[in-house]
């Protein structure tokens, strides 16, 4: 695997399960999105993996929601913008990859259908490969989600078969501990890093109370991560999560204990293969 001697940390700061009555500190607005973005960015996230609500607060994915949030996003933040094909477990085909005409920098590229607590999330093979080259051929660099560990036998048959992504460079994000999913411990992380292919890199997240275990056992292997409320909502044991940037705060001063501080979205952009405007502007700072 490839290694950094910096953190790359992406912020999920909302997610398609938690609802605003549940979790009123959830942004789900615009502004609310934008405003958290800015606030995680200030902290140490490079990254920021992108659902959005409706005016009902419910996921969806309107393509001209998705539009205006994408450009928001670019025009008040420097961070990499991604955005979820995997959207809702109950979202058709059609609308997920219909995300890609929304040209975000990076988007999610699921490899395999899991269990999703009593839900399935579903992703077939030629769904997979669609999204894959769909990407390719906007430019758009995928995050290669993993619930479980056959699927990243899913990803090397994707590659060898499809060829590489956008932007040359594979990076791999391990989803841990969605129940239904690979668990969220060393022991499961320790052998997918057996698995992810040579030269790519990979993040990983933790899902609930496994956020600290996955956090530092990814930055102890050279890892990069996840954090948001996408994942979590409980900050301690019964303490909850204040707001996004609490999460990112965290994550960036472990990174930096781990002596791999937080990494600046331009040089992200670099690592991962990221083009665009957005990128150029970075690079001429």
């Amino acid at each position: 695997m490839s290694q950094s001697t910096g953190t790359i940390i992406t912020v999920a700061p909302t997610g398609a399960e938690h609802a605003k009555n549940d979790v009123p500190n959830l942004p789900v607005t615009l502004a609310e999105l934008v405003s958290t973005a800015q606030d995680c960015e200030r902290v140490g996230a490079a990254m920021i993996h992108v659902h959005i609500r409706d005016d009902d607060g419910k996921p969806t994915l309107d393509l001209g929601r998705l539009k205006d949030t994408v450009a928001a996003l670019r025009d008040q933040t420097n961070l990499i913008v991604q955005l979820s094909t995997g959207g809702a477990v109950t979202d058709p085909e059609s609308d997920r990859l219909r995300v890609l005409d929304a040209m975000p920098d990076s988007a999610s590229c699921t490899m395999g259908t899991v269990n999703f607590g009593d839900d399935v999330f579903l992703n077939r093979w030629e769904f997979i490969v669609e999204l894959h080259k769909g990407m390719r051929d906007r430019g758009i660099v995928p995050e290669y989600e993993i619930f479980d560990l056959g699927q990243l036998a899913t990803l090397h048959r994707l590659l060898d078969k499809h060829g590489p992504p956008a932007g040359g460079h594979v990076h791999v994000d391990l989803v841990m501990g969605v129940p239904g999913g690979m668990p969220g411990d060393v022991e499961t992380l320790v052998s997918a890093m057996r698995l992810i292919p040579d030269g790519a890199t990979f993040s990983a997240t933790g899902i609930g109370r496994s956020t600290l275990p996955v956090m530092l056992a990814s930055l102890s292997a050279g890892g990069h991560l996840r954090v948001g409320m996408e994942d979590t909502i409980s900050y301690a044991r019964g303490e909850r999560v204040k707001d996004n940037a609490q999460l990112v705060a965290r994550a960036a001063g472990l990174a930096r204990i781990a002596q791999r501080p937080p990494l600046a979205s331009v040089h992200v952009r670099e690592l991962l293969g990221v083009k665009g405007e957005k990128g150029l502007a970075d690079v001429a700072v």
